[in-house]
């Protein structure tokens, strides 16, 4: 065991954890050096050692990831890496509302330019690579249809319905204890179908991935395979270090990437960008880790672990926000505003109903891939509109 701990926490894994929580520990100390206005060669050269550490630890996140992937496989695999940036995420999110200061919009802010980047971006890029590399690949089309069926009911929720019902894009407070409680129901009913009945409904269906048999002596013999329990009861040692070591090496990511808001604030309104562009480039180095991994994997023609990492990423994402902001909302007495401008409502529209017709053909390409890039553009577009 001692062996395997050590073969987990090499010298390169160590380093990284040094160095962002280091560089996180530093931010904090130079806090008041970094106070506005800051000079401008001391701002770009601080965003920089940021991204810089933030690429480094992202890449340690990875590399856990797929080894628990590969180890648990897929859903389970996936599951570990999203639900370990998303709910730092939720937690950063909720203690930024809990502080002072007006942050109405921030859940709302935030679960966009995630969804945007998630449904569009990341999936966009994957769907290309995968389909100039392998051409049409096969989804599980069973459970990406799951996915996109709560991602719908989540972003109604989330999104659309409090301009409808509420009052100033805020849900009335007799609406928001419903909302909670139907918005939890459905997440966990999904998580805990996904890790148990419909599992298979997640794996890779390819026929180029798949590799269920053997040939013995002229016969198939089909592989047998270990159940979740059975592998996490014979591997707990390595998987609970790594996953250790995965959250130890996700967090300063995330922490640094709120830490630099401030100063990549400060650095666009001197280059006349809108405030909002701020927002999508935290979400995208926030969920940097996720991407790289989609990345990978869409190399690799592992179409269904793109959408368990996306897809399962965006379900999360609202499915746990939601509940988690408009119950401090309620707790603190102040407002939280969840409905969106047409212009984001459109686009939103648009990237759900894009999903669901990639999705349903029986082989993804690259122009699917081409068709969501195109969406997450026009996005880029209406932050400067």
């Amino acid at each position: 065991m001692t062996a395997a701990i050590h073969s987990i926490l090499t010298p390169t894994a160590i380093a990284r954890l040094i160095l962002g929580w280091g560089a996180f520990a530093a931010l904090l100390f130079a806090d008041p050096l970094l106070a506005s206005p800051v000079p401008g060669p001391l701002l770009v050269t601080a965003l920089v050692i940021i991204v810089g550490v933030i690429l480094i630890c992202a890449f340690g996140v990875v590399h856990e990831a797929e080894h628990l992937a590969r180890r648990l496989g897929d859903p389970y695999g996936s599951l570990v890496l999203t639900l370990s940036i998303v709910l730092i995420e939720v937690v950063l999110i909720a203690a930024v509302l809990l502080g002072p200061g007006e942050h109405a919009t921030i859940a709302r802010d935030s679960v966009m330019a995630v969804s945007m980047i998630i449904l569009n971006a990341v999936i966009g890029l994957c769907l290309l690579v995968a389909g100039l590399r392998h051409g049409s690949l096969a989804p599980n089309r069973t459970g990406v249809s799951t996915y996109l069926s709560l991602i719908i009911v989540l972003a109604a929720l989330a999104f659309a319905l409090p301009a409808l019902i509420g009052t100033n894009g805020s849900y009335e407070e007799w609406q928001e204890m419903p909302i909670i409680v139907v918005t939890i129901g459905i997440y966990a009913f999904f998580l805990f179908r996904q890790m148990g009945a419909q599992a298979a409904d997640f794996h890779e269906v390819d026929p180029r991935l798949t590799t269920p048999a053997e040939i013995a002596g002229g016969t198939v013999v089909e592989t047998p395979k270990q159940s979740i329990v059975e592998i996490i009861s014979t591997h707990r040692a390595e998987i609970i270090v790594r996953l250790a070591l995965l959250i130890a090496t996700v967090t300063p990511i995330v922490l640094l990437s709120h830490d630099m808001a401030s100063l990549l604030d400060d650095g666009l309104s001197r280059l006349g960008a809108p405030v909002a562009l701020s927002g999508v480039v935290i979400a995208l180095i926030v969920f940097l880790p996720e991407t790289i991994t989609s990345v990978r994997a869409a190399w690799q023609g592992e179409i269904q672990r793109v959408s368990n990492l996306c897809h399962g990423a965006q379900v999360s994402t609202v499915g746990l926000t939601i509940p988690t902001v408009l119950s401090i909302g309620m707790l603190t007495d102040q407002p939280i505003v969840l409905a969106e401008s047409p212009a984001n409502l459109l686009l939103f529209a648009v990237t759900l109903l894009l999903s669901v017709t990639t999705f349903a053909a029986k082989r993804v390409t690259a122009v699917h891939g081409a068709a969501h890039l195109v969406v997450f553009a026009v996005f880029g577009i209406t932050l400067f509109s």
